[in-house]
């Protein structure tokens, strides 16, 4: 009868342990859609020109979001941005965006290298360029999570703090 006792709650431990590596997230997105954001056949060094020009054109930062359709947390930013009106008009108006790839298809290892290896923290990660393509900073995105995601609070004061205006000295002139 122990055995038995025993046997039971292993496999009942077992299961919970099992439960728990498998649970899904709430807001769940399929990773397995790889239409959803990252194009692995995309020029990046191409699309990251030509998001410079249009920047400049449009006194824009370019605002590179390096991931793969591989990486839950990429696409679970790229949803909170585009769903989120406020994230995504803020983006829209202030940055040319590019959706840089990485992943064993392309690992676009010439462009991570000019922007100075960014995926050294993991992915995704985002790059700000200036409207000339100067790389103006590289955010972990760590440090936008809150709990058990990215924070919108977070995202939206890091999308300020590397607006054109914010880097631009007539801002503060007579302050």
């Amino acid at each position: 009868m122990k055995k038995l006792l025993l046997i039971i709650s292993l496999i009942i431990l077992g299961l919970g342990a099992k439960a728990q590596t498998t649970a899904v997230p709430a807001k769940a997105v399929n990773p397995t859609d790889t239409s959803r954001v990252y194009n692995p056949a995309a020029d990046a060094k191409a699309e990251i020109a030509a998001a410079v020009k249009q920047a400049a054109a449009s006194h824009k930062n370019v605002f590179l979001q390096i991931g793969g359709n591989w990486c839950i947390w990429c696409l679970y930013f790229n949803d909170l941005v585009k769903k989120d009106a406020e994230l995504d008009k803020y983006l829209r108006e202030n940055y040319v965006v590019v959706h840089v790839n990485y992943s064993p298809e392309n690992k676009n290892e010439q462009v991570l290298a000019d922007l100075g290896y960014p995926q050294r923290f993991g992915f995704p990660v985002f790059v700000v360029l200036d409207d000339k393509g100067k790389r103006l900073h590289t955010q972990n995105s760590a440090y936008l999570e809150e709990g058990r995601g990215h924070s919108k609070a977070k995202v939206m004061e890091f999308f300020h703090n590397w607006s054109p205006a914010a880097i631009d000295p007539e801002t503060y002139k007579g302050r």
